[in-house]
């Protein structure tokens, strides 16, 4: 996990959707705010079995302030373009 993440605590709204562009395989896990708004979330896991999400949704949640399962994987099940939706 990467040391130093990102505070994302301003974000972390029940019922917000938050937009992210995932890149697995990455030299390390770490989080970078896009100019579209849109988080660059990229994570060391392999996109294969659910892995890459998982490691997102974790990495996510820390820098969120968040439980891992507040967050729940509305959109990008297999895409690179992934929502997640924060639950109460």
């Amino acid at each position: 996990m990467a040391a130093k993440l990102p505070d994302l605590t301003h974000l972390a709204h029940p019922g917000r959707e938050i937009a992210t562009r995932v890149t697995p395989k990455a030299s390390r896990d770490r989080i970078a705010e896009g100019e579209d708004g849109t988080l660059r979330v990229h994570v060391t896991a392999v996109p294969e079995d659910g892995k890459a999400n998982e490691a997102v949704r974790k990495i996510l949640a820390k820098s969120l302030g968040l439980a891992k399962t507040r967050l729940v994987l509305i959109r990008g099940q297999t895409s690179r373009e992934k929502v997640f939706r924060i639950d109460d």
